[in-house]
């Protein structure tokens, strides 16, 4: 990924240095479980560990495998130049290269699912404390983007955080699932290497064994995996889209905090644009874009196959990296975000009461009207607000059907906006325990 959209620990864990590590610490603990076995000697294994504060060589691995086409073998020849030909003798016994490759890429998948957990806790702080903040803030709920009943910006704030609090739990199913290793040899049958291998080397790597791993580990792990970061993309661009339209001239509700010396547009120097939540948007597409090809990657040929590693060589880095760089983001914004209590308030009343409307239909119909006739009753005061810009209340008092069953004191408490936040208490309760 690129820097702009990149940070530097999530990064780090995608780095050559950092997988060529993990690659020897697999040999490493492998041959330890090997001598245990006495399968080879304690000495080479020893031996082996003299590489354990060497800084490998990525320009010398990449040149040697310019000449094998082959990257484990690479990093073993290296390996074997540090530690020496005859001690390395031993090194990747009864072991195939997927055992290294699938191995390191799930240590890689769960360490990179660790910040992004870490990155999912920060984001539920920040809308947990602006819910509690804005719990009884009134603003208008819509539906299909047209006004529909009073809600509060405490309410939009908590589903957010229940909703991401749903993408914790997947990720952290994601995580134990994908939380494998193999180390079972050619075609996963463990002709050339014991069990008990497997078992040494997962344990040491926080890893659990693979109950059969042909020569891959199954790649319905992966997509399982790939498609729980897209649901978080998804619910990121499901927050962005809210802010984005809270931001508009028109309904302005809140914006993104906008720092001193910033610039909206290079033409026009009164706009202030909803910029990140937009570039949130950008960023939640190439996160889901990972999912197909996950899925794409469960089908491989008989026991072994690599369709799926220029795949995963993609959207592994890429799409943790992009997700972290998004949770964080983010958060920033939610952090900071400016509301407009009193921009809230104009726009539910624009209307002159409109939305109370179903409060008065249920009302007729507890005076005794039938439901069609009550909504069509109100339903024509209704219009009259909508095409003539009548006021909704004073209508109604002018309705003979509605007088004929409702005084005006009646009418005017199906106007009283405490109504709707009744329940906001019991729904914070729920979400928030």
């Amino acid at each position: 990924m690129i820097p702009r959209y990149s940070r530097p620990e999530m990064v780090s864990i995608w780095s050559p240095e950092t997988k060529f590590r993990i690659w020897f610490e697999i040999e490493a603990h492998a041959s330890d479980a090997q001598a245990k076995l006495g399968v080879i000697p304690q000495a080479n294994a020893d031996a082996l560990w003299r590489a354990k504060d060497v800084e490998f060589d990525v320009a010398k691995i990449d040149a040697i495998e310019a000449v094998t086409k082959h990257d484990v073998i690479a990093f073993l020849t290296h390996l074997a130049d540090i530690v020496g030909n005859e001690d390395a003798r031993f090194v990747h016994q009864g072991l195939t290269s997927s055992d290294v490759l699938d191995t390191c890429f799930n240590v890689q998948l769960t360490r990179a699912t660790d910040l992004i957990l870490a990155d999912i806790d920060a984001l539920l702080a920040a809308l947990k404390r602006r819910a509690i903040e804005h719990k009884m803030t009134i603003r208008i709920g819509r539906s299909h983007g047209i006004h529909a009943e009073p809600t509060t910006m405490g309410l939009t704030f908590a589903r957010f955080y229940a909703e991401m609090d749903r993408n914790r739990t997947r990720l952290v199913a994601a995580r134990a699932e994908i939380a494998t290793g193999a180390l079972s040899g050619a075609v996963g049958t463990f002709a050339n290497i014991d069990p008990s291998v497997e078992e040494y080397v997962c344990a040491k790597l926080g890893l659990t064994p693979e109950p059969i791993s042909t020569q891959v580990i199954p790649r319905d792990r992966h997509a399982a995996f790939f498609a729980a970061l897209g649901v978080v993309g998804a619910s990121i661009e499901n927050i962005a889209t809210e802010i984005r339209h809270m931001q508009r001239t028109e309904v302005l509700e809140a914006e993104e905090f906008f720092s001193k010396g910033q610039k909206g547009s290079s033409a026009m120097p009164h706009k202030r644009n909803p910029v990140l939540s937009e570039n949130l948007t950008g960023l939640a597409r190439l996160i889901r874009m990972a999912v197909v090809p996950a899925l794409e990657n469960v089908t491989l040929w008989h026991e072994r196959d690599i369709s799926h590693s220029s795949v995963e060589r993609n959207i592994g880095p890429d799409t943790t990296i992009t997700l972290d760089f998004a949770l964080s983001r983010l958060t920033g914004l939610v952090d900071k975000l400016v509301i407009y209590p009193e921009n809230m308030l104009a726009n539910m009343n624009k209307f002159q009461g409109l939305v109370h409307s179903q409060r008065v239909l249920l009302e007729l119909t507890q005076k005794g009207l039938s439901r069609e006739d009550s909504y069509s009753v109100v339903q024509r005061n209704a219009m009259r607000v909508w095409e003539e810009g009548a006021d909704f209340m004073t209508e109604l008092k002018a309705d003979p059907d509605v007088t004929a069953v409702m005084t005006d004191a009646e009418i005017e408490a199906k106007f009283d906006l405490g109504y709707h936040t009744k329940h906001v208490e019991t729904i914070f309760k729920r979400v928030f325990g």
